[in-house]
């Protein structure tokens, strides 16, 4: 039996020595300022889930609701953070400010994602908590917000609480819909969207001239390692192209937002995030958003033999002309 998947195209080769040893199909959507679709490659309006990529959009729903923190805790409520210090720091002052503490926290317990925060957090004798999952920003901003609109906290993460219907029908309003409703990885309730709404929500926010859209987007700009972390693709983007704002979730998930407008989102069909940002890159360079070398500041995934280069991840060549060939058509 068919499905959607059946024809979306290969982003991504890997390749080793002279052979492509594996490939990477998904989908691809760039919607113009206005919301029309420039390039639309795969099943770009069928429902999936955008996971953490989605976290723009319930931050703006907090917002709305009554959320009131700092710039950079802000970018944390929109966050998939590694658990460096600054990190932590940053949930704990949301908490406090709410009269509340880590032990308030309902998301699935989970230790560090950075390499070295890790090590240091089991150094000192913790194990798994939800304070260094790396969904608690949105967590403690989300209890932050119940307490400044007289909600419950204790069943914050029940799909009926009031802040997560906000939730749902703000990102139905941006995305075009929220569906299929179900539970993310970090207990917070999650809705399908199609990707090519995803791109459109992100376009939308990136150039918001003004209200909690904008609010999200300048706290993603001036505090760029905290919607990730130190060192990733995503702070690097933020860094090297003027006004963009971008966010990836779990499962090969990635949107991207240009100050115009511009909206670009990505989902691989098998959930890896190999190659993602390679692809992201040669897009941005086609749209004429930036330069390579702008660009070359994007750490790039390797492919090593005995701990040295022997291949490349790359965006598929001909996925790239089909690319080109639609903004052509569309200009």
């Amino acid at each position: 039996m068919s499905t959607p998947l059946d024809a979306d195209p290969i982003l991504v080769d890997v390749q080793r020595g002279e052979l492509i040893e594996t490939v990477h199909r998904g989908r691809l959507v760039i919607t113009a300022p206005d919301g029309s679709t420039l390039v639309a490659l795969g099943a770009v309006d069928e429902p999936m889930y955008p996971r953490s990529s989605v976290k723009p959009l319930q931050a703006i729903a907090m917002l709305e609701s009554g959320l009131d923190t700092a710039d950079s805790e802000l970018a944390l409520a929109a966050a998939s953070h590694r658990g460096e210090d600054f990190h932590l720091d940053g949930v704990r002052s949301i908490l406090a400010g709410a009269g509340l503490g880590p032990g308030d926290l309902q998301n699935t317990p989970d230790l560090p994602l950075a390499d070295d925060a890790r090590a240091a957090w089991l150094r000192a004798g913790h194990g798994a908590e939800s304070l260094t999952q790396n969904c608690s920003g949105k967590h403690a901003s989300m209890l932050r917000t119940c307490v400044r609109a007289g909600w419950p906290i204790n069943t914050y993460l029940d799909p009926d609480h009031p802040l997560q219907r906000h939730i749902r029908a703000t990102i139905a309003e941006w995305c075009g819909s929220a569906t299929h409703g179900t539970i993310d990885g970090c207990g917070a309730p999650l809705f399908a969207v199609p990707l090519t709404g995803l791109a459109r929500a992100f376009g939308a926010i990136a150039a918001a001239p003004d209200g909690p859209a904008r609010r999200i987007a300048d706290a993603y700009r001036a505090h760029p390692a905290y919607p990730s972390g130190t060192g990733t693709a995503e702070e690097a983007l933020h860094r090297a192209v003027p006004g963009l704002i971008c966010k990836g979730g779990a499962e090969g998930c990635l949107a991207i937002g240009l100050a115009d407008g511009t909206g670009i989102a990505i989902k691989s069909d098998d959930g890896s995030h190999r190659g993602q940002f390679a692809v992201a890159v040669e897009v941005l360079i086609r749209l004429g958003a930036a330069t390579r070398e702008v660009l070359a500041s994007v750490p790039e995934d390797q492919v090593l033999g005995h701990g040295l280069p022997v291949g490349e991840v790359r965006a598929d060549p001909a996925t790239l002309d089909r690319v080109l060939a639609s903004l052509t058509s569309a200009r």
